[in-house]
Formats: structure tokens, C-alpha cells, sequence
């Protein structure tokens, strides 16, 4: 409990006649030697933190004692607000208390701006000049609670990397000032740009570890071979992608373009007179056949060579060895060709359509010739040629004629078995008397 004042003692009666300091000028005595050189400002310094300078004004001269002037700073602590709410020009700022807690505001109409304010003439009595606390039980909560307290005055420049690490100077004015640049130095300001931590240098790691590190980085021998196996899988998927497409799609383009140029060829030809019929090399083109239900137009060329003929999109008629048929013109026999069901043109790939009756046309240098469709044997074995002689067998032919056997693989994409149509001659037209009516209609 702070002890009462000189002057409000007990009484005149009471044992103290001149207070519980005792005898006069003791309570400044006590004052002087209870004061803290850290604590005390120096010139020109303030402790509190909306102290504002230019608000107090210049207080004249005046003799007080030094009981009067302790007692006066005493009352001027208790009554700082009530004298910030009404007394003008005091060192109590309530824009900067404002400004301080609540950060810069935007003018409004409600807040004029600082320099359209009218200065307020100073009071006829000034306030006295601040001192500090006097000594008491709550002197040392005091000024940890204004060390809190952020000043107005404080700057807040952007932090020097090279004065980063170098010590500051010793702040100006008593240990609660110190206090607040101490702390003012380390902490963030809102619009700063964050503090980059320091990333914490990695341990060195030693021999053993880095040997194990480096062998955990290396692929493993069955992770090696894996990937091997699958660039395998995949580079032969992709081959076998690329034949496919060359076999379904590319071998078609080319071989119909290599029998187009063929059956122009023979129609020059015969239209310059420049052959004579019935002699024909492996290979040479000398008919063309045409299946209209099946849009068919395709040449024939002499023997059944796979690369030289069926590959080439052409049809070729047996006419070698013991394979050897009769030819169109011939008085009877067994005209038989053979061409590709499934790709290089594939001329045959829908023969197994053709019904009793459809109209088969090989036209060559003098006539045409025209079959119709007889009979179909599903599948046969390649070896099985019979079904080429000049009265195929299993054609329902009982006689000798003119007939026309087509040869192919089947099932289609295979050459496990064979597939045979017959037909039998009912037409032979002249050249010079026009095209039949199966190619006409």
C-alpha cells in the first residue's frame, strides 16, 4: 500500500506530526533515491508511446518545489484520460493511438484530414512536463505493458542483409524504449516481404551410406530385364501392326494400280493388232474377266506364279506342266484360273456369292466369252486337281464341253483349303458384233 502524502497523515495529534516520512524534505529525498537511471528518459525521450511532441506545448518557466513537482506527476498519471478526452493540446494523441492498433485508415467524411485540422491555442496553464512513474508496487507492470505497445514514432525500415547480423546501436531513451527496438528488429511488418528461412545445411553422409544410396538409385537386374522384355512386346507389336496394315490396305492399292496398268495395256494392245492369239509367256496378260454382280474387272496372265501374277493382282489360268488347261477358244476343255481371295486385289475374296446362273465374261483379242455359274464346292485340299480336268470332277459335268472352273483359298485369310465355282459356256460373241448383253445391261 503506497503510504499517504505529507500533509494527510493521521493527524496533527498523531504520533507523526509531519507525515510517515518524517521530518520535512524526506519524501524527495526518498523520490531521488528510489529513482532508476534506465528507466528515465534521456533528453528529449519519452517513455510512453503516444507521446507526441508537437502536441505538448512549451511549458513556461516556472518554481516549484521539489515536493510539488513530485506530487504533480503523480496526479498527471491518473489523469491522462480523463485529460485526453476533453484537455487540447496534450501529449495524449488519439489519431496516433488509432493509427497504432488499427494500421493506416482512409480518409472519410467522418475523418478530416490531419492538415485541414485548425491548431488549437495552448491552455492558459500548461500541462506539466512528464516524469517518471513514481516508485510503487506496479511501477515494473506499467512498463511492461507500455513496452507492449507499439510507438507511432517507430519506423519500420526494410532489414539490410549485411546489417543483418551486425548489433545495433543502443536505442535512445529509458530501458522501455530499448525494450521496444529490441523486439522491433525481430518482428514482421505487415507489407514486409516474409523472412526466408535458412534451409539446414544436409549432413555429410559417410562411406557406407553413400555406396548404399548410390546402389538404391540403380535399377535392379529384374527391373532392367522387365523394361527390356516390354521395349521387345512393344516394338513387335508395332511390326506386326504395320504388316497387318501393309497387307490389308497397302497390298490392295498397289496391286490394283499394277492390274489397271496391266488391262490398259492389253486393250492398247489389241487395238494396234500387234499380237497374234494363243501365244503368251509366264506372266504375260492376254484376257480380261469380268464379274458384274461382283463389279469385277480383272486381267488374266499366263501361269498361276504368286509374285509374278497373283501378287500383281491379276488372275492366272493353269496353262503349265500337268497343271495345264484348255484356253478359251479351245473346241472343249476346262479353262481354269486361280487369284487371291484376301489381299493384293483380292479379284475372288466373293465368289462364294455367286449363285446358279450369274453371268461369268472373259473377253480376249477376237470374242467374248460367257459362262454362267454351275456349281460350288465350299472346300477342297490344295492337292485335290481334279477339279481342273477337262470334266471336273464334282462339278455335276458328265461330258466333255467347254467349262470354266475359279480356284481360290478359303477360309478367307487362310490358304488351308480351297474354294471352286464352275461354270459352263453358253455364250461366244464376236468383237466386231459388240459387247454381250451381261456387260451391256
Amino acid at each position: 500500500m503506497t503510504a499517504g502524502r505529507p500533509g494527510h497523515a493521521a493527524g496533527p495529534e498523531g504520533p507523526d506530526a509531519h507525515g510517515a516520512y518524517g521530518t520535512d524534505g524526506a519524501f524527495v529525498a526518498a523520490v531521488d533515491g528510489l529513482a532508476d537511471p534506465l528507466n528515465d528518459p534521456l533528453p528529449g525521450g519519452h517513455t510512453s508511446p503516444w507521446f507526441r511532441s508537437d502536441t505538448v506545448p512549451a511549458a513556461e518557466p516556472a518554481a516549484h518545489s521539489s515536493y510539488e513537482t513530485g506530487y504533480a506527476a503523480h496526479q498527471s498519471l491518473h489523469q491522462a484520460p480523463q485529460q485526453a478526452q476533453g484537455a487540447p493540446n496534450e501529449w495524449y494523441d488519439p489519431a496516433g493511438y488509432q493509427r497504432d492498433w488499427y494500421g493506416p485508415q482512409e480518409p472519410s467524411a467522418r475523418m478530416a484530414p490531419a492538415d485541414s485540422v485548425s491548431p488549437v491555442a495552448p491552455a492558459e496553464e500548461p500541462a506539466p512536463a512528464p516524469v517518471p512513474d513514481p516508485p510503487g508496487p506496479h511501477a515494473e507492470a506499467r512498463t511492461e505493458v507500455l513496452a507492449r505497445i507499439p510507438s507511432e514514432t517507430e519506423s519500420d525500415p526494410a532489414p539490410d542483409p549485411q546489417s543483418a547480423s551486425a548489433p545495433s546501436p543502443p536505442a535512445p531513451g529509458g530501458r522501455a524504449e530499448r525494450r521496444r527496438a529490441a523486439k522491433g528488429r525481430g518482428r514482421r511488418r505487415p507489407g514486409a516481404p516474409p523472412e526466408q528461412k535458412a534451409t539446414p545445411a544436409a549432413a555429410p553422409m559417410s562411406r557406407v551410406e553413400a555406396r548404399r544410396a548410390a546402389r538404391a538409385a540403380k535399377d535392379s537386374p529384374a527391373v532392367i530385364a522387365s523394361r527390356a522384355v516390354g521395349e521387345v512386346f512393344i516394338t513387335l507389336g508395332v511390326l506386326m501392326l504395320l504388316f497387318v496394315t501393309y497387307q490389308l490396305w497397302w497390298t490392295n492399292i498397289r496391286a490394283d494400280r499394277i492390274a489397271g496398268k496391266e488391262t490398259n495395256r492389253i486393250q492398247d494392245a489389241w487395238a494396234n493388232g500387234d499380237r497374234k492369239p494363243g501365244v503368251f509367256a509366264p506372266g504375260e496378260g492376254f484376257a480380261i474377266m469380268h464379274i458384274p454382280k461382283l463389279d469385277v474387272v480383272a486381267p488374266i496372265a499366263e501361269g498361276i506364279d504368286k509374285e509374278k501374277v497373283l501378287d500383281r493382282g491379276m488372275i492366272g489360268h493353269y496353262g503349265e506342266g500337268k497343271l495345264k488347261t484348255a484356253m478359251p477358244s479351245d473346241e472343249q476343255g476346262n479353262f481354269s484360273v486361280a487369284g487371291h481371295r484376301n489381299t493384293h486385289g483380292e479379284p475372288f475374296r466373293y465368289i462364294n456369292k455367286l449363285k446358279r446362273g450369274d453371268p461369268i465374261v472373259v473377253e480376249t483379242r477376237d470374242a467374248y466369252y460367257t459362262y454362267e455359274m454351275a456349281n460350288i464346292l465350299p472346300q477342297t485340299s490344295p492337292s485335290n486337281i481334279s477339279v481342273i480336268e477337262p470334266i471336273p470332277v464334282g462339278s455335276g459335268f458328265t461330258k466333255p464341253g467347254r467349262y470354266l472352273t475359279l480356284t481360290t483359298c478359303t477360309p478367307e485369310f487362310t490358304s488351308t483349303y480351297r474354294l471352286i465355282v464352275w461354270g459352263k459356256m453358253v455364250d461366244e460373241r464376236p468383237r466386231s458384233e459388240g459387247k454381250p448383253d451381261a456387260l451391256v445391261g
